[in-house]
């Protein structure tokens, strides 16, 4: 299989588990200069701290239970809810049940990689 056509695939079971911040980890699932696709895996009680980017970001609830907080904002999410943060809006999360959030962002994380 030529380069370019493993450039488009991606396997998760390929793909290592990267720690972030205690009980949070995260793989890089697809990328490209303007689009990142990540898996992120809370366990019960995690915290994504409080924190802010230039990118816009959309989440998808794949499961457990996530308290949400957006500009101030906190709202409880479950398995098959999403959210949207704008850019350079103050956001985390606090995992209330073990989970996995699907991030994706606009343009992508650089310093992901």
């Amino acid at each position: 299989m030529s380069d370019r056509m493993n450039s488009f695939f991606q396997h998760e079971a390929e793909l290592a588990w990267e720690p972030t911040e205690p009980g949070v980890s995260r793989k890089i699932m697809a990328y490209g200069e303007e689009l990142m696709i990540v898996r992120v895996m809370f366990e019960a009680g995690a915290v994504g701290k409080p924190h802010q980017h230039p990118h816009r970001q959309a989440c998808f609830v794949e499961s457990g239970v996530f308290d949400v907080t957006i500009d101030g904002v906190t709202n409880t999410l479950r398995a098959g809810d999403t959210f949207f943060v704008p850019g350079n809006l103050v956001h985390g999360v606090v995992a209330r049940e073990a989970g996995q959030l699907i991030d994706s962002f606009t343009p992508m994380r650089k310093e992901f990689l």
